[in-house]
């Protein structure tokens, strides 16, 4: 069995930063699974099904990567799929904290599961989906935040 890995998020849209984080893991990992977060407390801008578009539509030169969501703990889904590790990825030490309490109570729930963290590029450490949005909302360039594709999608998205 090769290395398979789980790098969930909300990917509400999927930025610069995060195809980075995705692309450098697919570099380590024989598999990659990209997983849409359906988190309950927060209101997308788009769907779970049109996050899944977006972000196979950016990785498609991608080989090793797979697009799925889910809801429920992670560490169910990643067993599901055979993973060993989980990537995340790390803007700030602000990040580290929030990430510190996930990936304790991940090793608590199941301690085959590694959890790696990818230092972001210096130049996507204050890109966030929200900041994306934000921008977009407003006619904003956002051109070098996130890929053309997504980019359309935001434009279509807030035209309504």
């Amino acid at each position: 069995m090769g290395a398979i890995a789980v790098c969930p998020g909300s990917f509400d849209p999927i930025t610069y930063g995060h195809l980075d984080i995705i692309r450098r893991g697919a570099k380590v990992f024989d598999q990659i699974y990209v997983v849409v977060l359906n988190n309950s407390s927060k209101q997308p801008l788009f769907s779970v099904d049109e996050r899944i578009k977006l972000i196979k539509e950016v990785t498609k030169d991608i080989p090793n990567v797979k697009v799925d969501s889910f809801q429920g703990l992670l560490v169910d889904y990643a067993k599901s799929v055979n993973a060993n590790a989980i990537i995340r990825g790390l803007r700030a030490v602000s990040d580290f904290e929030y990430e510190m309490q996930i990936t304790s109570m991940n090793r608590v729930l199941n301690d085959e599961i590694e959890t790696f963290f990818i230092m972001t590029n210096n130049q996507y450490s204050f890109l966030s989906s929200s900041i994306v949005k934000e921008v977009a909302k407003y006619n904003g360039d956002i051109s070098e935040l996130v890929p053309a594709y997504v980019e359309e999608a935001l434009k279509d998205k807030f035209a309504k």
